[in-house]
């Protein structure tokens, strides 16, 4: 089996985002990902970006997604905003689609 993909969320306070990484965890275990997602403060994300393979910021910070992208390209980390419906709904299912779809689609 392969090593799992590491995924960060982040949020404010890693609060909601934490909610979301549960839900994710239990979504991918359902579909068979092999993905270890977890959710930090957006302050911690210089010290996670060497460990991480894929960083998703809350929508409320999507205006700051350059500067997340600038900080995680020398460690070739992509980064993308969760959509609002399912950071929102708390849509575990739909973020590990999204995952796919987005940060690693082949």
């Amino acid at each position: 089996m392969s090593e799992a993909k590491r995924i960060l969320l982040v949020c404010g306070m890693g609060m909601s985002s934490g909610f979301l990484a549960t839900s994710a965890r239990k979504a991918a275990k359902k579909l068979g990902e092999n993905y270890q997602i977890e959710a930090r403060s957006e302050t911690e994300v210089s010290s996670f970006l060497s460990s991480i393979d894929g960083l998703l910021i809350g929508p409320h910070y999507a205006q700051k997604l350059e500067s997340f992208q600038k900080q995680a390209e020398p460690y070739h980390v992509p980064v993308d905003v969760i959509p609002e419906d399912i950071y929102g709904m708390i849509d575990g299912k739909g973020l590990v689609e999204f995952i796919n779809n987005k940060l690693f689609k082949s």
